[in-house]
This record gives C-alpha cells, structure tokens and sequence, in this order.
C-alpha cells in the first residue's frame, strides 16, 4: 500500500510540474477592477505566472472548504466531549459504590469481584 502511495504521489508531482512548465507566462492580478479603484484612489497589483494564480486557487479552495467542515462539525465535537464527561462522571461514580459494596468482604472477596 505504501508503494501505491508513493506511485500517485509521484504522478501528481509530475502532473503538476508539467502545468507549471506550460503556465509560466505573467499576468497582472490586480486587488479592486479598474474603476472601483480610480474611485477609491486605491491601485494594487502584483505580476506573477499563471500557475501560481491557479495552485493558490487551489490552496485557497482546499482552506476555505476545511474551515467550513471544521465550523459543522462542531455540534458532533462538543456532543462528544459532553459524552466524554459524563463518561468520566459515571465511571468514579461506579468506583466509589463498588468501594462502598465491598468495605465489608473479604479483600479476597472484593478483588475477585472487581475482576469479573
């Protein structure tokens, strides 16, 4: 299986090599549209290959779609951890009246008990 893994990782590195060989060529990204800009007095922009623009499209997707998976699923998060608790609450709960069931046996008794 780690072989297989190695394989695809290996393709996808050539694969995505190959796009940013044919994709070198610069473009301008500029921060607002023309217009909006002259109205705000605000001109940025940046030249950089086109491949960069499509990776960091992919990048940015990739984030944005683990921060929204991230936001819900937090009731399942926070469901778990209360059941975790409870847990907890009910396992001490079950020590201390086991210990109070087997204060008079024989510690014999008591430790075969415990074990079953």
């Amino acid at each position: 299986m780690r072989y297989i893994r190695y394989a695809f990782l290996g393709v996808l590195a050539v694969v995505l090599v190959a796009i940013a060989m044919a994709n070198r060529s610069m473009v301008e990204l500029m921060l607002l549209p023309e217009e909006l800009a002259a109205l705000v007095n605000f001109q940025q922009s940046l030249n950089v290959p086109v491949f960069l623009v499509f990776f960091g499209g992919i990048v940015a997707g990739l984030l944005i779609g683990f921060f929204w998976e991230w936001l819900r699923e937090h009731k399942h998060r926070a469901a778990a951890a209360q059941r975790k608790t409870e847990l907890r609450k009910l396992e001490r709960e079950l020590k201390k009246t086991q210990a109070e069931r087997d204060k008079d046996k024989d510690e014999v008794l008591a430790i075969l008990d415990q074990s079953a």
